[in-house]
């Protein structure tokens, strides 16, 4: 059972704390394989609503995390072995590498760093990233999976009622930023927790730069009072 908003840090379960293979196999074409690999069998979770005690309740939409592999890469090779991925030096400096189960996109650098982006849960975050290594470790390289964090995560939300954005504004100018000629949400920064708020007119919401589900409920708590106080009638 998920415990949303109490912990920082995503809950692993037994099959994501097991290391990555103790020996690299030769190399071999990830294509052609035929047999279940023990990250085809990992489950990835659905995208699950952030619930707060009142309010409405934001949902995950994006998880941007990283991970260190440890080892060199030589990024032809990794292109070369796999499958939906991309590798065009003359363009970007790593490769592109996707993922359909969970749905998500990587960029594998020769630093062996990689950066995980489009999941929607903390768990497939952690998944995504143990897939990307075990399969860069079975074309030959002895990755280790260290230094994994979570930079961001975006949320939405809908408050379901319209808000005054121009008198939002003049009262909060401190901490926000209004060109409707420009963009149309209205931005807002938090102090603490550290994130952004796009205020849009009808009521949705974007919350970004959060690095916890508690930094999107912390944050979401202290401006609901706010938010309200700008319904327009």
């Amino acid at each position: 059972m998920e415990e949303p908003l109490r912990t920082t840090a995503p809950i692993l379960s037994q099959t994501l704390l097991q290391p990555p293979l103790n020996s690299p196999q030769k190399t071999q074409n990830v294509q052609s394989e035929t047999t279940t690999t023990p990250q085809e069998a990992m489950v990835a979770h659905n995208p699950a609503a952030i619930t707060a005690d009142e309010g409405p309740s934001p949902t995950l939409q994006n998880v941007v995390c990283t991970v260190n592999l440890c080892c060199p890469l030589d990024l032809a090779k990794v292109n070369f072995h796999t499958r939906n991925s991309e590798y065009n030096p003359k363009r970007f400096c790593g490769v592109v590498m996707r993922l359909v189960n969970p749905r998500c996109t990587a960029l594998i650098f020769s630093s062996g760093k990689i950066v995980v982006t489009g999941v929607r849960h903390e768990q497939n975050a952690v998944l995504a990233c143990r897939k990307y290594a075990r399969i860069i470790q079975k074309i030959g390289f002895p990755v280790k999976f260290t230094d994994f964090k979570i930079h961001n995560m975006v949320a939405t939300c809908d408050l379901r009622f319209p808000l005054r954005l121009e008198n939002f504004h003049q009262i909060h100018g401190q901490f926000s930023s209004y060109e409707p000629e420009l963009f149309p949400a209205l931005i807002y920064r938090m102090i603490k927790p550290r994130i952004v708020i796009l205020i849009f007119v009808n009521g949705k919401l974007v919350i970004t730069g959060a690095k916890s589900r508690t930094d999107i409920h912390e944050g979401l708590e202290q401006m609901m009072p706010i938010l309200r106080s700008f319904r327009k009638q």
